[in-house]
This record gives structure tokens, C-alpha cells and sequence, in this order.
């Protein structure tokens, strides 16, 4: 069973954000504003930075791409927060598995 924990009303399921999280509970430091600063998030609008990468790529290909192309910075922050094992990714759904696909947007383009 995957751990998550509850913040400002989103579940996070992120394992080194759980440990760093206990680490620094352990270490007295109870600020939660600034754990948040420990997972990676994805929107829309950051995700679409990322469409035309020359997919399939590694991590450091998409970094490169993201700082070659002039993507936000919190692009680049998040695939750097990517634990590297030397994973090929296809696709953004590879990294943000919650990425919306056209179905999510109930458009039918056969009816237009």
C-alpha cells in the first residue's frame, strides 16, 4: 500500500516528499508551508512546454530540451525532481500520469 498524506486538500503519494517530510518533523522543523516545496507539480499550461520534445527521451534529454526551448523554470524543476534511473519516457503521460487526454475533454471533432 503506497503512503499519501493529506496537504491543503491534495493527496500526495510522493515517497521522498513522505521522507524528507519524517526527517525534518524529526528535526523539530514544523513549518508544512515550506515542504511543499519538495513535490513536483504538473498544469496544463507547464505540461504543454513539453509536447514537442523528441520523444521518446531520458531525463536529461527533456532537461536539456526544456532549457534549450525557453521553458518555464518550474518546467525544468520538475523533470530535475525526476528520480534518474536511466528511464526512457514516451510520453508526458510517463511522467504526469494524470495527463488529460483528448477524451478528457468530451469533444467530438466528428461532429464539427
Amino acid at each position: 500500500m503506497k503512503k499519501s498524506l493529506k496537504f491543503f486538500g491534495k493527496t500526495l503519494a510522493d515517497d521522498r516528499f513522505l521522507c524528507t517530510f519524517a526527517a525534518n518533523l524529526e528535526q523539530g522543523q514544523n513549518n508544512l508551508i515550506s515542504y511543499r516545496l519538495y513535490t513536483m507539480y504538473w498544469t496544463l499550461e507547464l505540461a504543454s512546454k513539453l509536447e514537442d520534445a523528441p520523444w521518446p527521451a531520458t531525463k536529461d534529454e527533456l532537461v536539456d530540451y526544456a532549457q534549450r526551448s525557453g521553458a518555464p523554470l518550474e518546467v525544468i524543476e520538475n523533470l530535475m525532481e525526476i528520480e534518474d534511473e536511466g528511464d526512457v519516457y514516451e510520453s508526458m503521460e510517463d511522467i504526469w500520469p494524470d495527463y488529460p487526454s483528448k477524451e478528457d475533454f468530451f469533444f467530438n471533432e466528428d461532429e464539427y
